[in-house]
């Protein structure tokens, strides 16, 4: 077997190797502090447990910007951090002529890999048997895990987790639980402050306001996407949804081939929205014109 096949390098994406603008993971400081301190147990490796769209993975994200930016004790210094989709591990390779499991190839990749840790969205599919095939994907990272040879961080959901790894103790062992909350609706705010210069540098717009008016909009997005106003099929949630409709402005004003996202692009974002009941966009709708009236009118708008 080639030793130098890799199959972080194939299938992987070294997080560590981002050109981060900003903290993907702004106020989730205490969950990272709990995840590195996880990882710097030995034999043990973390396992993020939170509802969907809550910022799971941005909590990764985020340690991995700390190790990049040595922000993190030194014990962690030097480490790459690979994301990998669990589904493409699934099936086998030809290396040297050979078929190769892809599970067991990444399995003695991290044995022999120092530094190394390695992050599986939606882990709860190593466990979960589909009835296709007689491979026990969990079982195979066991020893590793345990010999402290492979640093691994998963994520799934709280109904996945009680579906599926707490009917697998041994997997489950190797592992130390972090409860990811939704954040309230003040974090969800400093969330959005935080993130959208990412969106500026990624679509080369600008927010056309001063902080306290981008601000005023990024908590009018939050209040009308509490919980009691969101489509319940999406399940959507902080700051997932909140984001979403903002990276939607800037996508009305790069439609509208505008260097900047004004506030017709953000009420265009909110009208089009699907994530929130239609009786909710109409009351919305009218709060939005009064409490940007000024803007409004400043800016000659008629809106629907």
């Amino acid at each position: 077997m080639d030793n130098n096949y890799s199959i972080l390098e194939r299938y992987g994406e070294d997080l560590i190797a981002r050109d981060y603008v900003t903290d993907p993971a702004i106020a989730r400081d205490e969950e990272i502090k709990q995840l590195i301190l996880i990882l710097l147990t030995p034999e043990k490796s973390g396992l993020l447990v939170g509802k969907a769209g809550i910022g799971k993975t941005a909590i990764v994200e985020g340690l991995a910007y700390r190790i990049k930016n040595n922000m993190v004790p030194n014990a962690l210094f030097g480490y790459s951090l690979y994301k990998l989709n669990v589904t493409s591990l699934f099936g086998n390779l030809n290396v040297d002529n050979q078929s190769e499991n892809r599970v067991d190839l990444l399995v003695k990749e991290l044995a022999r890999r120092e530094k190394t840790i390695v992050f599986i969205d939606e882990v709860h599919l190593l466990a979960k048997s589909d009835g296709t095939t007689n491979m026990d994907f969990a079982n195979m990272f066991k020893a590793g895990l345990d010999r402290g040879e492979i640093k691994m961080i998963g994520a799934t959901t709280s109904e996945e987790y009680e579906q599926y790894i707490l009917r697998d103790r041994a997997f489950l062992r190797r592992f130390q639980r972090v409860d990811v909350e939704e954040p309230s609706q003040d974090t969800t705010v400093k969330i959005m402050m935080g993130t959208y210069p990412k969106f500026e540098k990624e679509m080369n717009i600008k927010m056309g306001y001063t902080p306290f008016i981008n601000e005023k909009i990024m908590r009018f997005i939050v209040e009308m996407t509490d919980e009691y106003k969101r489509v319940y099929e999406i399940s959507s949630r902080y700051p997932d949804i909140a984001l979403t409709i903002l990276s939607n402005s800037f996508t009305q004003a790069l439609y509208d081939n505008s260097s900047e996202v004004k506030i017709k692009h953000v009420y265009e974002a909110i009208v089009n929205t699907k994530t929130v009941y239609d009786d909710v966009k109409i009351k919305e709708k009218d709060r939005f014109k009064e409490v940007f009236k000024d803007l409004i009118l400043e800016e000659g708008l008629v809106l629907d």
